[in-house]
């Protein structure tokens, strides 16, 4: 028979399987990060892009036996037409409603009507050109025996694609070397026949060199495509990222009003120590240095590029004042780990563009914003210290939903600012400063109202102030008459760290893409699957993929709030978890490991253990080493013996190991569909979910899945002559 890879370089199969996997994981990330820093609307759907990864490789491996214009070839001729796509088309779509996980939510307009088919049309092209890498898959599978063999070279190719992301990330590479790397692992598979590199060299090469006219002038963080220009007048810098507008490096007295509320409050010279999160390009530093007159400055940026661009482009330079420290690291995590105090505690505008990781739908600052969030703050505030929230909080009950978190925090109501004209600000105060400020100042403890200020032209006098205050004033919530709904939005908690939802729902966004999601899944399965293939679906397999991705899921969420929410703890997070299945792979191949009750009933045991035990507990371990260590063993527990279970269902699948695959890897993406459930219900209660498939494919473990058979139209075919 043909090798998996027409003319393939390398002759060894189970090394054509290491190659493949590297790919196919390479390729998923480079997907995940290119495609959403040049069309906006995906980058709050990058786990879309990771459902049709693994939706077309599982398809790619059941349609082996059916003969397709899809396989080694196609895919670079399918990653070229996407370039091409990208460069060529400008997506942007807008959404009506702020209860989405979405930057755009209450901006007004409208986009045309068909870049509604932005999110179907990527997840289509992503699902087709991972048919093209799970074709050559599919058959290396069946030849590399035995099937924890091929399953043990299949992780190590994922381990080693992740680590090379990994360092792509960390040098903040551009896409044009992503792509050559990707055409590099593409040689290495592809033969030495002149025919064969035309194939795949000349489509990748162009495919790069587009990638490199788009992605040209940017800067590339591990999360974003970032770009700088200059202001209309020359005296500042805009900065964006993935194409929306995200910052202005201006002098001070040119940003909006509510960066000096709290110095304005309080008066300049009051605040010795201040912590500002999300300090971003230095903005809020330069107003702490100028107009509040700070001692010091504690400047917390998750990301690099941007807070080295605020270091060499800002006009006023406030990262090179000797009374600055800036820290690059997830705000959360820095407060935690921190053993100062603070006169002033600033949230300033941090509302990322991106999410966490493609496992989850958490942003980047979801942790920042919760309940527990501001009383670990308000721990690290001096006896006589203030905390201070604002943004472009764009709706009413966003605002009331936070004054009610600050007040359960804090145990009083805190003070609020609103602003309005082309925009909708707001600013929130509280802690023992403000308590004192109200008792000497009984005009500002009056409750909170609103006026309507006329909205000002941006042609008028350019020193007009474009945000004037219109509402102020002690906003208790549970007094609070400003919103047509009696009921107070539900407060986010780290279980629930959803900020941007007023309520537990699932908004129609969502609904819709995954409605989308199941339509194209179904139309690929039974479009290109035959029916032999279809038929020897392994719904054991399937209950197995779709509880581990749950579990998977679970795990990046837990250890992002106990650690960062940064790129770096979520690879590293993701590569101990493949470690973990490798570990599991070489214990089953050893010993006689077998799903059986005793090791469901561990399982079961371990999943009920990271339930029941809350996560306030880990967060009350100071001991940094002790919490990672426990933390780790109630999270990884549950996560290497499931990997047990399927390592020792998959040892017996035999002649059958490609289609049990790939039913795993369908119910891989049905698991990455359910993560939109906690939106409903939380993260916590993702677990049940998981115990309940677990416990169904221990049900359809002892029941005999029909071998597929061979049809007419369903031999096996050498993916090479498609």
């Amino acid at each position: 028979m043909i090798g998996a890879w027409p003319g393939a370089f390398i002759r060894r199969k189970d090394f054509q399987l290491f190659l493949t996997s590297f790919l196919a994981l390479y390729a998923e990330l480079l997907c995940i990060r290119w495609m959403p820093a040049h069309v906006r609307f995906l980058s709050y759907f990058t786990n879309f892009i990771l459902l049709a990864s693994f939706l077309g490789l599982g398809v790619g491996i059941l349609s082996v036996r059916r003969r397709l214009p899809l396989g080694p070839r196609t895919f670079p001729l399918i990653l070229l037409f996407a370039a091409i796509l990208i460069a060529a088309t400008k997506f942007e779509l807008k959404i009506g409603s702020a209860g989405v996980l979405y930057y755009g939510a209450g901006e007004s307009g409208s986009a045309p009507p068909e870049n509604a088919l932005v999110l179907p049309a990527a997840f289509l092209l992503v699902s087709l050109l991972f048919v093209c890498i799970g074709r050559p898959l599919g058959v290396l599978l069946k030849d590399v025996t035995p099937p924890l063999r091929a399953y043990a070279f299949d992780i190590g190719g994922s381990l080693v694609g992740i680590a090379a992301f990994f360092l792509l990330s960390w040098f903040e590479q551009p896409p044009a070397v992503w792509f050559v790397g990707l055409l590099v692992i593409s040689l290495l598979l592809i033969g030495p026949t002149w025919r064969d590199r035309a194939f795949m060299v000349v489509p990748l090469a162009i495919a790069a060199f587009i990638a490199f006219n788009i992605g040209q002038g940017f800067w590339w963080s591990p999360y974003y495509k970032i770009g700088l220009t200059p202001t209309d007048n020359g005296d500042g810098w805009a900065l964006n990222v993935n194409n929306s507008g995200h910052q202005a490096m201006l002098p001070s007295d040119e940003k909006e009003p509510f960066y000096r509320a709290p110095y304005e409050l309080f008066g300049s010279g009051q605040f010795q120590h201040v912590l500002i999160i999300g300090a971003g390009s230095g903005s809020d530093t330069a107003i702490g240095l100028k107009y509040g007159n700070v001692g010091h400055i504690d400047a917390v940026e998750i990301d690099p590029v941007i807070a080295q661009l605020g270091s060499e482009f800002h006009p006023e330079q406030p990262f090179s004042d000797p009374r600055v420290t800036v820290h690059v690291d997830d705000g959360r995590s820095f407060i935690r780990k921190s053993t100062d105090t603070y006169d002033l505690i600033i949230f300033a505008l941090p509302d990322s563009l991106t999410l966490t990781s493609q496992f989850s739908s958490l942003r980047l600052e979801s942790f920042l914003f919760t309940e527990e969030a501001f009383r670990e703050a308000r721990a690290h505030l001096t006896p006589n210290g203030a905390m201070v929230l604002y943004n472009y909080y764009r709706d009413d009950w966003l605002i009331r939903k936070l004054a009610g978190m600050l007040q359960d925090a804090y145990g009083q109501a805190p003070y609020v600012q609103s602003f309005g004209g082309w925009g909708r600000a707001g600013v929130l105060v509280d802690g023992p400063r403000l308590q004192t400020l109200l008792a000497q100042r009984p005009d500002l403890a009056q409750p909170y109202t609103e006026i309507r200020a006329p909205t000002p032209e941006l042609n008028e006098d350019p020193n007009a102030i474009l945000l004037p205050m219109v509402g102020q004033g002690v906003l208790d919530h549970n007094n609070f008459a400003g919103d047509d709904e009696v009921t107070p939005p539900t407060p986010a908690t780290d279980d629930w760290p959803l900020m941007y939802l007023r309520d537990p729902s699932m908004p129609w966004v969502y609904v819709a893409g995954l409605a989308m999601v199941g339509v194209i899944a179904l139309g690929l399965i039974f479009g290109l699957a035959p029916p032999g293939a279809r038929r020897g679906f392994s719904l054991h397999m399937f209950f197995l993929g779709a509880a581990f991705m749950l579990l998977e899921t679970r795990s990046l969420v837990t250890f992002s709030l106990l650690f960062g929410s940064t790129w770096l703890v979520n690879s590293l997070v993701f590569f101990a978890i493949l470690c973990s299945v490798m570990l599991a792979v070489f214990l089953s191949a050893r010993f006689p490991v077998r799903p059986s009750v005793p090791l469901y009933a561990l399982l079961v045991a371990s999943l009920l253990l990271a339930y029941f035990v809350p996560q306030d507990w880990f967060l009350s371990i100071n001991v940094l080493p002790v919490r990672y260590a426990l933390a780790s063993l109630v999270a990884f527990l549950p996560v290497f013996v499931a990997n047990l279970v399927f390592a020792g269902s998959f040892k017996g699948t035999g002649l059958t190991a490609d289609v049990a695959f790939a039913s795993n890897l369908i119910g891989i993406m049905l698991g990455g569909a359910l993560e939109y459930v906690s939106l409903l219900i939380g993260y916590r209660n993702l677990l049940l979910i998981v115990i309940l498939f677990y416990l169904l494919s221990a049900a359809l473990l002892r029941r005999r899945e029909p071998a597929p058979q061979p049809e007419a139209d369903d031999t096996r075919v050498p993916v090479a002559a498609t």
